[in-house]
């Protein structure tokens, strides 16, 4: 698994996008995208640094997002400079704390989709009852395209463990879609994911490159 090889000053654990309370709980990644935001400087949409001195516990990110919930958020969502799923069980006990906490707002996971390959098994029914949605990042309709935009450390595997991954958490989460980067694919290449994820049974979300 890949690390930030940068260091932040201060623990940025959530920030807000819009309406929504970010969090931030590790830089490790088992992806290189190419569209990666974090190839683009320290922070996102004006937040401090995202690179983490270390990860923050449990007990860490619940009082972070606890702290800022009284600020207002119509969504909670687990994304930030790493692939959150690599702390699946972690985040898991975070969104059932604030699932019984605040039941009105909604919790998404954005991810690359391989927690089955990092964790060595099905690991669809560790989302239930705790996300509302879970976003799949996906940006290319081969194993091959996936490998050469994605650069997983699972090689031209990733993508058939992620479809499978997409298949069985959309039975356990009611709302379940892949996202592909508009201006960075080719439209061709967006239709044909578009197929794809019907096949899967999931929804795409087309979102915009941010350069």
């Amino acid at each position: 698994m890949n690390s930030g090889n940068k260091k932040s000053r201060a623990m940025t654990v959530v920030y807000r996008v819009g309406t929504g309370l970010y969090v931030n709980v590790t830089n490790r990644c088992t992806n290189r995208c190419d569209f990666c935001i974090r190839n683009n400087g320290e922070g996102a949409y004006g937040s401090d640094s995202l690179w983490l001195e270390r990860e923050p516990s449990v007990d860490e990110i619940k009082a972070a997002v606890l702290a800022a919930i009284p600020e207002g958020y119509t969504e909670i969502v687990f994304c930030g400079y790493g692939e959150p799923s690599i702390r699946l069980p972690e985040i898991r006990e975070v969104a059932l704390s604030l699932k019984a906490a605040y039941p009105d707002i909604p919790i998404r996971i954005n991810t690359n989709g391989q927690s089955d390959l990092i964790f060595g098994c099905d690991t669809a029914h560790l989302y239930k009852d705790a996300f509302d949605t879970v976003s799949i990042s996906l940006n290319a309709p081969t194993a091959e395209g996936y490998d050469a935009i994605c650069h997983s450390v699972y090689g031209k595997s990733a993508l058939d463990a992620i479809k499978s991954f997409a298949k069985n958490v959309k039975d356990q989460v009611g709302c379940v879609a892949f996202s592909v980067v508009s201006g960075f694919i080719s439209d061709e290449d967006i239709e044909d994911c578009k197929r794809l994820a019907d096949e899967c049974g999931v929804r795409l979300r087309v979102r915009e490159y941010i350069s």
